[in-house]
């Protein structure tokens, strides 16, 4: 039984690490899917989750820095007994999201791996249900103590994960993700990711005289009934469906991928960290000609003009949908560079580049 025990243990507390690891990389993007469930619940459970939302971030950078340690706290066999009822309690939290998710099918991507790796509601709920049985198993095994000399050094094992996914994790909110798993990324072709990697390949079930029958092709023999049509590889699909770039003249999607610009990202006005905009405006000014400039926003016009008038932020404007913007850059404001429409540069407002950098990056 103790080799069973140290395997599911292992099992468990390596998925807690590596899960808490990938959000660790990207709390922001945690905290706007939290923001979706909690958005969602308010209007199908109760209200006051809605109060929940203005705190989504810190809430998110508990809960990542929580799975890290919570992790290490279990392959290393500290406090066994209340890591197994920690553990338990979040993953009931997350088993309640999954579950909701997958049946209401409200939210399509849980984020149990951030955009490292995307799973269906029903894969997360599964997952999750697999690691409920995990710890329940742990919980009602005999427990090992630990020696005093063993306890001290998991002791300062835990304190350690703990303080360095906690170091980390407020360096991404402040800065950037670490590693961007994004189609955003730098380096990213994006009119490439908005178009399928492969042609599309269907099959088509079709029935008579009672059977069933697949074709590559749709049969010109009218006999055959109707029955399905499956897509069969749906990882070529694109993987950017829906970015887009308007003003009240009309789409400027296509001028996005034409030379050299730099986009201003405001995804949200009055959200912004307004002090950031004079390194901006500093930024825009040493440029010159050499580049275009413009702003980003999903702020309806007047409310982004006023913005613009307050904080002199003199470009021009277009908007974008809130949640590709977020997508893009986790920083309001941010800073997105685009060569031909490859991503040549992203920056958050506390990393406001200089202008021989942009220069440098666009040659």
């Amino acid at each position: 039984m103790k080799p069973a025990l140290s395997v599911v243990r292992f099992l468990v507390g390596g998925l807690f690490i590596f899960s808490g690891l990938i959000k660790v990389n990207d709390p922001v993007g945690t905290a706007i899917k939290m923001e979706e469930y909690f958005e969602i619940f308010s209007l199908d459970i109760a209200g006051f989750f809605h109060y929940l939302v203005p705190i989504a971030l810190p809430i998110s950078i508990f809960l990542v820095v929580l799975e890290v340690v919570l992790g290490v706290a279990l392959i290393f066999n500290y406090k066994q007994n209340l890591t197994l009822k920690s553990l338990m309690v979040i993953i009931l939290f997350f088993t309640a999201l999954t579950g909701y998710s997958a049946i209401t099918n409200s939210v399509t991507d849980c984020g149990c791996f951030g955009d490292a790796i995307k799973l269906t509601p029903w894969e997360s709920f599964s997952k999750d249900i697999v690691l409920l049985i995990m710890i329940v198993f742990l919980y009602l095994s005999e427990h090992s103590i630990q020696s005093p000399a063993a306890e001290k050094r998991s002791h300062f094992i835990v304190g350690g994960s703990l303080a360095l996914s906690l170091g980390l994790a407020m360096y991404a909110v402040a800065h950037l993700p670490f590693l961007d798993f994004r189609a955003y990324k730098i380096g990213n072709h994006i009119p490439t990711e908005m178009q399928p990697s492969a042609e599309y390949i269907y099959e088509y079930v079709m029935e008579k005289d009672g059977k069933e029958y697949t074709f590559d092709s749709y049969p010109s023999d009218g006999e055959y009934k109707f029955v399905a049509m499956n897509h069969l590889n749906p990882e070529a699909a694109p993987k950017i469906t829906d970015f887009g770039v308007w003003n009240d003249e009309g789409d400027f999607t296509s001028e996005v991928f034409s030379g050299s610009k730099l986009f201003v990202i405001l995804y949200d006005v009055t959200k912004a960290d307004v002090e950031s905009i004079a390194d901006i405006n500093a930024l825009i000014k040493s440029l010159g000609d050499k580049i275009e400039v413009y702003a980003l926003t999903a702020s309806d016009g007047s409310t982004f003009e006023t913005f613009q008038r307050e904080a002199q932020l003199n470009i021009p404007y277009y908007y974008t949908d809130a949640t590709v913007l977020k997508t893009i850059v986790r920083s309001n404001p941010g800073l997105w560079l685009m060569k031909d429409g490859t991503v040549m540069g992203k920056w958050h407002y506390n990393d406001v580049p200089n202008y021989a950098k942009i220069l440098d990056l666009i040659q």
